[in-house]
């Protein structure tokens, strides 16, 4: 890692430390975008610079079997010292905190544990620094499980038989014949003969959940297709969620973090619904410019970083950020948005068309799936 003296200066002056003990060798450990294998002699990070990370671990069994990921955010303090211990049985991080003689005698010996130490990797600072630029420390603190944990692989448990389904009966096979009248059969769909299971209380993200209505109560119906095609309504009912409207921003990042770097695939589903609520509007781009126009910051940096396969659709092999970035992309285009946005948002679409041979062009035309179907009749 190099960086400049006066940085690497700074850093040892104001830096945080992660003291990390009792790891086992082999453990992929990591903090922000970078991951190691931990060495013998591995005690921790230090010089992190103070701010927001996220640090994770996946714990390694003798015969190499790599268990699901986990995680936590911790927003560090100008020369703050966190101090974990592994748990051997449950093999993660222990729960039991550190007792203060402990602490004294860590501090006491700070200087000899230095060497243990591996410095915090600069060269992502940046980067990290923009793809968390909207999470502050109190909605990173709203947004995690009560446990506090982020995990690739939630813990779930069954459900109460009270909220099992019971099956519907089918009254199909009830044909002419008294004998026929007492036959019925229980029908189920594929999800009722699956486990029916839920998370585990205090371990699911806490993410917004959206409303279930989205247009205004006495809508006609001409309305409610309105609102259908432009879902303006319902990201200001969205926005109402947050008490910064900033805050949809954070959420956006934090998924993304929690995505990318945790592997939550529950993160991820929440970072498609925002994100395609952002592009499912028109009115809300002027509106909204200011929030609009960082969401457009924000998007080209994460398009950059997200691996490509993530973003097709399994069944239709359709890539769903290019599908609805060409909506927003017309949107803005069709909308009473200033120049500066629109320019920014073109700018947008070259950068992805450079990097990505994505295709912008024709924004005004029809997709194939929408376009209208012509039936030749033939003559008689």
């Amino acid at each position: 890692m190099e960086i400049d003296q006066i940085t690497a200066r700074r850093l040892l002056q104001e830096g945080c430390f992660f003291i990390f003990l009792g790891v086992p060798e082999g453990t992929e450990f990591g903090i922000d975008l970078k991951s190691w294998s931990t060495g013998e002699k591995f005690r921790g990070v230090k010089m992190i610079p103070s701010g927001l990370h996220y640090l994770f671990y996946n714990s390694v069994s003798n015969t190499g079997d790599v268990a699901p990921r986990c995680g936590f955010f911790h927003y560090f303090k100008k020369n703050e010292i966190l101090f974990k211990k592994w748990d051997k049985l449950n093999e993660c991080i222990s729960k039991e905190p550190f007792s203060e003689n402990e602490v004294v005698g860590l501090k006491d010996n700070f200087r000899a544990l230095d060497q243990f130490l591996g410095p915090y990797p600069f060269s992502i600072w940046d980067k990290w620094k923009d793809l968390t630029s909207c999470i502050s420390e109190e909605l990173a603190a709203n947004l995690v499980p009560i446990n506090g944990e982020v995990r690739s692989a939630l813990e779930l448990e069954p459900c109460l038989d009270s909220e099992r389904p019971r099956g519907k009966k089918d009254d199909t096979l009830n044909t002419s014949g008294p004998s026929s009248s007492k036959r019925s059969k229980t029908s189920f769909s594929e999800d009722d003969l699956l486990p029916n299971l839920k998370a585990k209380p205090g371990t699911e993200l806490r993410v917004t959940t959206f409303p279930t209505q989205t247009y205004p109560a006495g809508s006609t119906p001409s309305q409610i297709t309105q609102h259908s095609l432009d879902s303006t309504f319902l990201f200001e009912q969205v926005l109402n969620c947050y008490d910064k409207p900033m805050d949809i921003l954070g959420e956006l990042q934090f998924c993304y973090i929690c995505f990318l770097v945790g592997h939550s695939l529950e993160a991820f589903e929440q970072w498609k619904k925002i994100f395609n609520l952002f592009c499912s509007c028109e009115n809300a781009i002027k509106q909204h410019r200011s929030i609009y126009d960082q969401f457009l910051s924000v998007i080209e940096l994460q398009v950059q970083e997200i691996p490509e396969e993530f973003l097709a659709d399994i069944v239709s092999n359709n890539n769903f950020v290019y599908v609805k970035l060409r909506d927003l992309f017309r949107a803005v285009k069709n909308s009473d948005a200033d120049g500066k946005l629109k320019c920014k948002a073109e700018r947008l679409n070259r950068t992805l068309t450079r990097l990505y041979q994505w295709d912008f062009t024709h924004l005004d035309s029809e997709d194939d799936e929408d376009a209208p179907v012509i039936v030749d009749l033939g003559t008689t």
